[in-house]
């Protein structure tokens, strides 16, 4: 079982519901350490103080912030923890909305709230409160040195909480927006209507794998066994498109076939 990151309460109006939270996710990226290429020794880094020149222990070092002017005010660890803020232990809530107006590009990190100890029965009731109004709570929460908007929804039977960026944390996307003279016609559309028709199912995350991942092991396995490395795949050469009416039409085409060749390998 994973540990927890963070203990607190969610205030639920004048109910407090104690809870742990745990990261929801976990990278499954290779990692690699940085070497001498000429005999695989480990490079490391000395953390030097840049005023004595002496090596610094992690121990003693803290947290400064330079303000513009050069003044430096360093912050020690009981200044992080004894903040002036109500969501230093507190998720708040602030709003109940439905999910469907929250713009998923304001979405950061997922973690999953446990009541703790006396908590079951509170948690329980904000659960099936939620699930009943079909609403979704918006939350402040102070994690990792930052406070952060939030998001608390239900996902089967447990609460799932959505740090979320600040509106001036979120960039304006207009500027890559096409010319408003470039328009699709109709045919177009209804034939890319036709494309999305055959690539259209219900949405399976085990269906998909990290092939950049796969192909990585690969490389690692061979290197480590001495063998050649792996052949590279053959990326699909891309014609330049002429006639989109014609290239959805051939994408259309492709696709009904790979869907019947999965369905006879299915079957």
């Amino acid at each position: 079982m994973p540990r927890s990151i963070w203990k607190g309460a969610i205030a639920f109006g004048l109910i407090s519901i104690p809870v742990k939270l745990y990261s929801a996710t976990e990278q499954k990226d290779l990692s690699f350490r940085q070497i001498h290429a000429a005999d695989g020794g480990r490079i490391r880094y000395k953390r030097v103080c840049e005023v004595c020149g002496e090596e610094i222990p992690f121990a003693e070092i803290a947290k400064g912030y330079e303000t513009p002017d050069g003044r430096m005010a360093i912050l020690e660890k009981s200044d992080f923890e004894s903040l002036p803020l109500a969501t230093a232990k507190a998720v708040e809530v602030v709003q109940f909305v439905a999910e469907a107006e929250i713009e998923p590009a304001y979405f950061d990190k997922s973690y999953y709230l446990e009541a703790d100890g006396p908590g079951a029965k509170p948690y329980v009731l904000l659960r099936d409160a939620l699930v009943d109004a079909g609403q979704v709570a918006v939350v402040k929460v102070a994690l990792r040195s930052r406070e952060s908007l939030g998001l608390v929804r239900v996902k089967g039977g447990l609460l799932m909480l959505h740090t979320m960026l600040w509106p001036d944390e979120l960039r304006d996307g207009s500027f890559a927006e096409p010319p408003a003279d470039v328009t699709a016609s109709e045919a177009e559309i209804s034939m890319a209507k036709m494309f999305i028709d055959q690539l259209t199912g219900t949405f399976d995350p085990g269906a998909f794998t990290d092939g950049y991942r796969e192909a990585l092991e690969k490389v690692v396995d061979a290197k480590l066994a001495g063998a050649p490395a792996p052949e590279p795949t053959e990326a699909p050469g891309q014609a330049e498109v002429v006639d989109l009416v014609a290239a959805l039409r051939a994408s259309v085409e492709a696709a009904k076939k790979r869907r019947e060749e999965a369905a006879q390998a299915a079957g």
